[in-house]
């Protein structure tokens, strides 16, 4: 069963750090370009971050100035959101998707996790 499950999620400070986790299971993860995207309540689902996958070298967009930093870990089938001097407009459901391109558009993936919380608040 093709799956992908996000954790780390949580509870931060404005100006505070997270790292979020995205796991494969059913599939290789080195294969596919994984993009992370985020929802905030009454708002469309925004594209944030994205990595080509291992053996391509197309160039992937980033949207939050730097802020966040994306990786992989081919041999764990994971990748990570690194997200540092986070702000409360960040707040929001996250969720990595797997697809054949390195996008910012949610229409080009395949597979999407269940999502993972992120609350930025004092």
């Amino acid at each position: 069963q093709v799956q992908l499950v996000e954790s780390g999620g949580g509870l931060v400070q404005p100006g505070g750090s997270l790292r979020l986790s995205c796991v494969a299971s059913g599939f290789t993860l080195k294969f596919y370009n994984i993009g992370w995207f985020r929802q905030a309540p009454g708002k469309a689902r925004v594209g944030v971050s994205c990595i080509s996958k291992s053996d391509g070298d197309l160039y992937c967009p980033d949207s939050v100035e730097g802020r966040f930093t994306i990786s992989r870990d081919d041999a764990k089938n994971t990748v990570y959101l690194q997200m540092d001097s986070l702000k409360s407009e960040d707040t929001a459901v996250y969720y990595c998707a797997a697809g054949p391109l390195p996008s910012l558009r949610s229409a080009e993936y395949d597979y999407w996790g269940q999502g993972a919380q992120v609350t930025v608040s004092s």
